[in-house]
């Protein structure tokens, strides 16, 4: 594999990652912070549009993920996957901490 699937893998993790809370408050009828609110990543957004945000982030997730190559016969290509889901994941714990304390 060429080092350019490794990066889409990551990033493929990254993206599907961020689906999940964009997906999980849009469907709950919750506002929730989008690059679209104001101030970006801080404000809130209405909950359509963070299903909105969260399907396009599903899109180029899925994208990634083919691009990547991401298969278990790929293993490497798995590990770096789930790296990116963890680097997300704990990036989106900090962030998103602040909105708790609000």
């Amino acid at each position: 594999m060429k080092w350019y699937h490794y990066v889409a893998a990551f990033f493929a993790g990254a993206f599907l990652a961020n689906t999940v809370p964009h997906f999980i408050h849009g469907v709950s009828g919750d506002p929730f912070p989008t690059p679209f609110a104001n101030p970006p990543g801080r404000g809130l957004s209405s909950p359509t549009i963070n299903v909105f945000w969260a399907c396009f982030n599903l899109v180029i997730g899925y994208v990634l993920f083919r691009v990547g190559k991401v298969s278990p016969n790929f293993r490497l290509s798995m590990i770096v996957f789930f790296i990116g889901i963890l680097v997300m994941s704990i990036q989106l714990s900090i962030v998103f901490m602040e909105k708790a304390k609000t």
